[in-house]
């Protein structure tokens, strides 16, 4: 075995996706109202509501200027509660993950299925979203169809970071802590509803250098724009190595949590 596992994952991988996405589709009707609800939701209450009350950011719309980073915000929220909540469920509650262990396949590959399917869940999100917001005349395509593309790293991304939660949280009450403390303050200072450049420079800084959700909200944004610099380049970069990192955290804490 590998010190990170990485050898241990196989296609079984495959069979613990396909298990998660079946049992998503039975409640298809539950699952697929949240994408097309939330952005009329906002895009009234803040694109049209409070954007009336704002001018054009940076020569943008605000309905506009805020429409990349709600199809941004669902692939977090999507990926990284399926990974907390929904896969604690699974571990602890369902003993879905004891039983899958009881076959051939390997915690590595209930690790990295669940990531999957977060990512997954994340990007089917977001794809359902983005015919909401071409209607409300926010985004234009096709350009932004390169929006599904790239939810799936940003999903690999937050559903690794859940995942770790979930490996080392005693309880399901206390992922309240990392949904309070770390996916809130992203929600708000990530340059979501405003923009990062009328921060002080440091925490510009910081927001690109350690917030996850900046770096998507940044690419998406500059993607629905058009407006390519090399910018984006920084943010593909740090958002798949920074994935790549929380993936491995992921599995081995994950292991030591099963194993124990």
């Amino acid at each position: 075995m590998g010190y990170f596992g990485l050898t241990e994952i196989s296609r079984g991988s495959l069979a613990v996706w396909r298990r998660n996405f079946d049992a998503f589709i039975r409640t298809y009707k539950v699952n697929f109202i949240p994408p097309f609800v939330e952005p009329v939701l906002y895009l009234l209450a803040l694109g049209y509501g409070v954007g009336a009350l704002i001018e054009d950011v940076n020569g943008i719309p605000y309905p506009v200027f805020i429409a990349p980073a709600l199809v941004s915000i669902s692939v977090m929220y999507s990926a990284f509660f399926e990974c907390t909540y929904s896969s604690y469920v699974r571990m602890y509650y369902q003993k879905t993950f004891d039983a899958i262990i009881a076959t051939p396949l390997s915690i590595e590959d209930i690790v990295t299925g669940e990531i999957l399917w977060g990512a997954t869940r994340g990007t089917i999100y977001a794809g359902l979203m983005i015919p909401v917001l071409f209607l409300f005349g926010v985004i234009d395509l096709p350009i932004s169809l390169l929006l599904i593309p790239c939810a799936i790293p940003a999903g690999i991304l937050f559903a690794s970071i859940g995942i770790c939660f979930t490996a080392i949280t005693p309880s399901i009450d206390s992922l309240n802590y990392p949904a309070f403390l770390f996916i809130t303050p992203m929600f708000l200072f990530s340059g979501t509803f405003f923009p990062i450049s009328i921060l002080p420079e440091s925490l510009q800084y910081f927001a690109f250098g350690l917030l996850p959700l900046a770096n998507v909200v940044s690419l998406n944004r500059a993607i629905t724009a058009a407006e390519f610099s090399p910018l984006i380049l920084y943010n593909i970069i740090w958002i798949i190595g920074v994935a790549a990192i929380f993936f491995v955290i992921g599995l081995n804490l994950m292991r030591r949590r099963l194993i124990i």
